[in-house]
């Protein structure tokens, strides 16, 4: 997490790279295309479109060495929605730090957004959100967790048994190719969090490289055996010094929304997973 700092607007901030920028364009160009669709939900009598974000931050930012200040990526959601004339019906957002959460919350109310605050941990949130969405509706679900110990499983299985569901998936590569040695030694890692049960499955006999891509490969599998499959477009967002940081990429279970996603991602960005 970025430190708060004093913000724009009188409520604090957090400070990000350039790269934010990148990673907040792109959610806003798949909610920008997929607006037709969503408009089918919108209305009385129907199931409705919701916006979920478990990890919410404070919802604005300033980037580093700019100096500038943006929208946190549920603040952008929410005005790209209300852009292409397809508003989210309901905005649901958690994140763990709860003064964070607050700012987020009080800066959607002051957006005219309808927003519900979730609590807890990202698991418990996912749980509560699921509780709340409507089984009929289509639900979008942006997990962009701090580091890749952060994103649990559950949260993926949480949502799995929803008709109509899209996430879009935050994948931090930096810890999966920093801490590999780590997470092997160790009794619990990151990889645990990630990809429970993957020691059982993956050849620890072998270099890092293909130590990386298992797992990654058993995660896969994992999410598929949920009923949703990964996309095979991932956009890669880099650092300042061009450092490969985490990839976006969409599960979901309809082919359209895979479509919208190979759209909506730079393809510039598109490299080898590892």
């Amino acid at each position: 997490m970025g430190e708060l700092v004093e913000g724009d607007d009188g409520f604090q901030v957090e400070e990000v790279g350039r790269w934010a920028k990148d990673k907040i364009a792109s959610l806003c160009r798949y909610i920008e295309i997929s607006r037709a669709v969503r408009k089918k939900w919108l209305g009385p009598g129907k199931g409705g479109a919701a916006y979920v974000e478990l990890f919410c931050g404070p919802g604005r930012s300033k980037v580093r060495r700019t100096n500038e200040y943006i929208d946190g990526s549920c603040v952008a959601a929410w005005k790209a929605s209300l852009a292409s004339r397809a508003p989210f019906s309901t905005i649901y957002v958690g994140d763990a730090d709860e003064h964070r959460r607050s700012l987020a919350v009080e800066r959607l109310k002051r957006a005219g957004a309808p927003v519900v605050e979730l609590g807890g941990t990202a698991v418990q949130a996912a749980r509560e959100a699921r509780s709340l969405l409507s089984v009929s509706g289509l639900n979008f679900v942006f997990v962009d967790p701090y580091n890749l110990g952060a994103f649990e499983f559950e949260v993926m299985a949480a949502f799995a048994g929803l008709r109509y569901i899209d996430m879009l998936v935050h994948i931090s590569k930096m810890d999966l190719q920093r801490n590999t040695g780590m997470n092997i030694k160790a009794q619990q890692s990151a990889f645990d969090s990630f990809a429970p049960g993957w020691r059982s499955a993956v050849n620890l006999n072998q270099r890092h490289p293909a130590i990386r891509r298992e797992v990654f490969e058993y995660w896969r599998r994992k999410v598929a055996e949920l009923g949703i499959s990964t996309s095979a477009d991932m956009q890669l967002i880099t650092g300042e010094g061009g450092q490969h940081l985490y990839w976006l990429t969409l599960v979901a279970k309809h082919d359209l929304a895979h479509k919208f996603w190979k759209t909506a991602s730079n393809s510039s960005g598109q490299r080898s997973f590892l």
